[in-house]
């Protein structure tokens, strides 16, 4: 892994240059986190699931939900240019949601050496869709 050593200005238009390579994809509907016993996985769930996550006592499977009492996130991803610097991204990309929306967000990232490595799932609040997607279009365009 390559970790630049840069100045402010130099991150944030080496980011905002990620951030506009990157294939963003926005996926349809909403999505929540169901949960299950550690020692139970969940595999009903593989078909439909974007990811699972364990700690030492449930395992948290993301995936799509239109349950009105579960708490729904809109969720996009991002595959990243091949070679291309990308360290940095998540925490950059958080705050300036952060600022422009007030919401924090979740990131769940994979690998997919085929199509440049890392990838990111990401989710907001549902109710925040057009928001969050006008704000990535303002950071892709540099706004």
């Amino acid at each position: 892994m390559y970790v630049s050593n840069e100045t402010t200005a130099h991150t944030e238009a080496r980011l905002r240059g990620v951030l506009s390579s990157a294939e963003l994809r926005v996926l349809p509907g909403e999505f929540a986190f169901v949960e299950c016993p550690v020692t139970d996985f969940p595999h009903a769930l593989v078909g439909e699931a974007l990811a699972f996550v364990r700690d030492h006592e449930v395992w948290s499977a993301l995936i799509p939900s239109s349950v009105p009492a579960a708490e729904r996130f809109v969720v996009f991803s991002f595959h990243f240019t091949p070679g291309q610097d990308n360290s940095g991204f998540v925490g950059w990309l958080a705050s300036n949601l952060k600022r422009l929306l007030g919401t924090g967000v979740f990131v769940v990232c994979g690998q997919n050496s085929h199509r440049g490595g890392v990838f990111d799932y990401w989710g907001a609040p549902a109710h925040l869709r057009e928001q969050v997607l006008e704000a990535l279009s303002q950071l892709r365009r540099g706004a």
